[in-house]
């Protein structure tokens, strides 16, 4: 993994991607896969990642990440 991170950082400075812009992306990719993970629930990803699930719901506004718990159907 560290020789995939490394090429990756590589190729990123040489076309010039920005420190804000590369940190950026991948925080929301990086919670996107989460969440998805965790089919929306913010609490359990909040709990995969490592932070407040106030946080997270922070970093998503802030992220501008539309992403919605899926409701699930409750069986009668």
């Amino acid at each position: 993994m560290n020789d995939q991170l490394d090429a990756l950082i590589n190729e990123m400075i040489e076309h010039g991607v920005h420190y804000e812009d590369a940190v950026s992306e991948f925080e929301k990719r990086f919670i996107a896969k989460a969440l998805d993970k965790h089919d929306g629930n913010r609490s359990k990803t909040a709990r995969t990642l490592g932070i407040h699930r106030n946080t997270l719901s922070r970093k998503i506004e802030e992220i501008r990440m539309n992403h919605r718990a899926r409701r699930r159907k409750r069986s009668r």
